[in-house]
């Protein structure tokens, strides 16, 4: 992308629509922020500045933003006066020549290409104006894109359009590419619409017309022009970023049982091979490689699984753990924050955190290990080919060695040398005749 271009996010709006303490354009689309997705779009069309546009007291939106892939200024819009006013907040930061791309924080699905492909029919026209259009299912709400024998003439608002206009026009996506150096009389030029107390930014194609400058538009797949304003919008807009997700991974060799059960991070990273079932939830941070099965109903997040590794069904894998070539974590078993390494498994009903599983050692069924002691976490070593007994309780901070048998049933709180067995459990006492006993109790109580 040229090197003359600044991009302004329009995002200071509040939402209240969503309903809900956040900024709207905090919510979260495929494990990203709406603010996010879009940055990351910017960040992809390599521009020399980013602003966003902001209303005063959005200190996360502005927290978010410092997050970002890509260094970004912070314009104050204070009043919001409609998305004119908006533009007019970073007019201090623009330049002079170049282009100018104006997105909005709430429209997460737009893509770097199609962006590249309105910058560039801008180019082609030297126009003042190109503007992004597109036709979703339902038009409700949207202004139409008006043409004449000169390109494009007008924004007209849905309730100023004609039955023709309505019926045949093309949407206005709301996002503009514009010619810096006609930026600024082109703001000049907006008028208070007293009815919303507003400046349009739809009118600068007006102005520009007015002056003869050039402008144009570009239809793209509506999918990528939704803006989103409510929580019933947001969930439908997860699911179309859901469909492109998982059809980049079938794309790319990942075979999914049933995809439309699957839900993908926007930085899942799927190997070849890979086998997903139903219901399976991959949050934020997943790596997943070749040959890998994730079965149905479970959830991975800020994890990376190794080649061959079989995950599930049912299990649950918290941040910052990996697991390695070829092991097995199965049925109701959590892992967090540990290194389950290659060969080792962990089979059903077990919980594993803060901890390290060696190479081909085996947890049992309700083994656990107990990292927390109600002040500070801590850590299990579990060493190579070691056996960890059914419903044995490791208290952490213990270290079991290479190639050591803990029995089951057993509560272990000091190391366990390599190659041991450790029976840390009550001794069993039998009384022959008790249960009759206890039964004659509970009869002589009725």
């Amino acid at each position: 992308m040229a090197s003359s271009l600044s991009v302004v996010v329009l995002a200071a709006g509040k939402g209240t629509r969503m309903k809900t303490a956040r900024a709207k354009v905090l919510h979260s689309l495929a494990g990203r922020s709406m603010i996010g997705h879009v940055l990351a779009t910017a960040a992809a069309l390599d521009p020399v500045r980013t602003i966003v546009v902001l209303a005063n007291e959005m200190q996360a939106v502005e927290a978010e933003v410092a997050r970002g892939p890509i260094a970004a200024r912070i314009a104050i819009q204070e009043p919001a006066l409609g998305t004119g006013h908006a533009l007019m907040a970073a007019r201090q930061d623009l330049p002079d020549s170049g282009e100018v791309l104006v997105v909005y924080g709430d429209t997460p699905l737009v893509t770097a290409a199609t962006l590249r492909e309105l910058l560039e029919a801008r180019r082609r026209a030297d126009a003042a104006v190109a503007v992004l259009g597109m036709r979703p299912p339902d038009p409700s709400g949207y202004g139409r894109l008006a043409h004449d024998a000169d390109g494009l003439a007008a924004i007209v608002e849905e309730r100023h359009a004609d039955e023709t206009l309505k019926r045949e026009g093309v949407c206005n996506a709301g996002i503009m590419a514009l010619d810096a150096a006609r930026t600024g009389p082109l703001l000049d030029a907006l008028e208070l619409r007293e009815a919303k107390n507003e400046y349009y930014l739809t009118d600068i194609v007006m102005h520009a017309r007015a002056r003869s400058w050039p402008c144009v538009a570009v239809e793209g797949p509506w999918i990528e022009g939704i803006g989103i304003n409510s929580q019933g919008q947001l969930a439908d807009a997860e699911a179309l970023m859901q469909v492109r997700l998982r059809a980049a991974a079938m794309g790319n060799g990942v075979t999914f049982t049933a995809p439309e059960t699957a839900f993908l991070s926007v930085d899942t990273e799927l190997a070849e091979g890979v086998e997903i079932g139903p219901y399976v939830v991959l949050g934020p941070g997943v790596e997943v490689a070749e040959r890998a099965q994730i079965l149905p109903f479970c959830h991975l997040e800020g994890v990376r699984i190794g080649p061959g590794a079989r995950i599930g069904p049912f299990a649950r894998i918290r941040p910052q753990s990996t697991i390695g070539e070829s092991a097995h974590i199965g049925n109701f078993v959590e892992i967090k924050n540990a290194t389950v390494e290659p060969g080792a498994k962990a089979n059903h009903l077990a919980y594993v955190g803060d901890a390290r599983v060696g190479t081909k050692a085996n947890v049992g069924a309700g083994a656990i290990t107990c990292n927390y002691d109600g002040f500070a976490k801590h850590r299990t070593e579990i060493g190579a080919g070691a056996f960890i007994g059914s419903n044995a309780v490791l208290i952490a901070p213990v270290a079991v060695g290479d190639g050591a048998y803990v029995a089951a049933g057993s509560t272990i709180n000091r190391d366990v040398p390599p190659g041991s067995l450790s029976i840390g459990r009550g001794r069993q006492t039998d009384i022959p005749d008790g249960a009759a006993r206890i039964h004659a109790k509970k009869k002589s109580a009725e």
